[in-house]
C-alpha cells in the first residue's frame, strides 16, 4: 500500500476523553476511516502513516440520529470508527 492510499484509508484521528484513556491503558487509537476500508486495508494503512506494529483492529459503523421539533425523524450520514491495538513500546505522535 502506497502512501496516498494509506492516507485515503485514514481520515482523522478521533481526539476524546474515553479515547486518551484507551491510550494511556492499553496501547489503542481511535481513528475516523474510510466507510469502504476493512480492517487489513486499516492494518497496513496505520503501519505506513505511522511507522508502528499493529497488533488489532476493532471497527465500528456510527448511525447519528436526528431528532427535529415536530414530526419528522431521521439519520445523518454516519461515519466509521477503528480502534486501532498497538504492540507494547509502539507509541502514535498527533501533530
Amino acid at each position: 500500500m502506497r502512501e496516498e492510499e494509506a492516507r485515503k484509508v485514514i481520515l482523522s484521528p478521533v481526539i476524546t476523553e474515553k479515547g486518551t484513556e484507551l491510550t494511556e491503558k492499553h496501547n489503542q487509537y481511535f481513528f475516523r476511516v474510510h466507510p469502504a476500508s476493512n480492517k487489513i486495508q486499516i492494518k497496513q494503512a496505520v503501519e505506513r502513516i505511522f511507522d508502528v506494529h499493529v497488533t488489532g483492529v476493532r471497527t465500528m459503523t456510527i448511525k447519528k440520529k436526528k431528532r427535529r421539533i415536530g414530526r419528522s425523524e431521521g439519520y445523518r450520514s454516519g461515519w466509521r470508527k477503528a480502534i486501532v491495538t498497538l504492540k507494547a513500546g509502539d507509541k502514535i505522535e498527533y501533530v
